[in-house]
């Protein structure tokens, strides 16, 4: 659920601007999967993990496909529509535009894990090492623009959101025909995966990161291509499980971080809760259907093909694939973080709160 993560750093962004911030001012570096992308994956040439075609997009500003897995916005869009300003462009796109590269990066990529060999089948995909190298060449040219003051200045300022880890379980741990699942228990994937990134998130620190949001994960269980694994349809309980102890292990690290590095604002963005509510009562929010997608997807991949069948009402779908959420489900979670995160004094690191029970 990469796009409720994006939605969620922008909201927690505006949460913690100053009052004599402006929508110019804001600049934002994005970091993620399939849920933040907004076009990467469209510049490399064998992945399998793209969504620049139809039915992709079909609800899009001119209908057209971008290479956002949806068939609309994404969080990220709707809160940064929101927030007056531009969502930040897919870094592959930009071709060294330092002007661009200033205003704020998406370098989200569908198929991206915290490891290395999440999503391999996938062929080609900007891995999160992948994702910070990037980084660090967008900082060089800027630096080379501005120098080192302004360069380390805008870095120090600008806001990360990070959404990553549900292709780690989807499109490695959870599939049987990959090593992970057998080499593995989940206490042990879930340490490999904290201890990769504890490193990672440092490494961005050490490149002027200092006020980062991390995206926990969603109820994974309960997404269409977790629930066809039940026999009658439900959410797998022992899925969520797994997701909520990596989200009380992302937190600790978290709180860790700020805690060893100076004037460090890690931020742990906890959404399994609201993702879960409008999973189990979408009617209150004006769906009708919640546990299977609107595209008529395909056995194998998930994705929303050009000869898939559609619903006949999109807006009636929180799911738009097996994996994504719709335009209308981004739009209510967006909305509903938008306010109660603006409206909020955003902390870093709160304290654990006790765990939803999960499904």
């Amino acid at each position: 659920m990469a796009a409720v993560r994006a939605m969620i750093f922008a909201a927690i962004m505006v949460a913690t601007l100053p009052a004599s911030s402006s929508a110019a001012s804001i600049v934002t570096f994005v970091f993620g999967d399939s849920l933040a992308e907004v076009g990467n994956n469209n510049f490399l040439r064998y992945s399998l993990a793209r969504s620049d075609y139809p039915h992709y997009g079909i609800d899009f500003s001119g209908g057209k496909a971008t290479g956002r897995f949806t068939n609309g916005r994404t969080i990220g869009d709707i809160i940064s529509s929101d927030l007056g300003i531009p969502p930040p462009p897919p870094y592959l796109s930009l071709n060294g535009n330092v002007d661009a590269m200033i205003k704020g990066v998406n370098y989200a990529s569908g198929g991206a894990g915290i490891r290395n060999d999440t999503g391999l089948y996938f062929v080609q995909r900007l891995t999160f090492d992948d994702q910070i190298n990037c980084f660090l060449r967008t900082k060089e040219a800027i630096k080379a623009r501005l120098g080192d003051e302004a360069t380390n200045k805008l870095c120090n300022e600008a806001t990360y959101f990070i959404g990553i880890g549900s292709n780690d379980y989807v499109n490695n741990f959870l599939q049987p025909f990959l090593a992970a699942g057998q080499q593995y228990t989940n206490d042990e994937f879930v340490d490999l995966l904290i201890s990769t990134l504890d490193q990672q998130l440092s490494k961005l620190y050490q490149l002027g990161a200092r006020k980062v949001v991390f995206h926990g994960l969603g109820p994974l269980g309960c997404i269409p291509s977790q629930r066809v694994k039940s026999r009658k349809g439900q959410c797998l309980k022992r899925v969520n499980e797994w997701v909520l102890e990596f989200n009380s292990a992302a937190q600790n690290l978290v709180t860790s971080l700020n805690n060893r590095f100076p004037n460090a604002k890690f931020t742990f963005a906890d959404t399994y809760s609201d993702i879960l509510e409008l999973v189990d009562n979408p009617t209150a929010y004006g769906f009708k259907v919640s546990n299977t997608s609107c595209c008529n997807v395909a056995a194998i991949g998930g994705l929303c093909l050009p000869n898939s069948k559609l619903c006949s009402n999109r807006d009636e779908y929180v799911f738009w694939d097996a994996f994504h959420p719709s335009d209308k489900a981004n739009q209510v979670l967006a909305e509903k973080l938008f306010h109660r995160l603006f409206s909020a004094t955003a902390t870093p690191a709160p304290a654990p709160a006790p765990a939803p029970k999960p499904h």
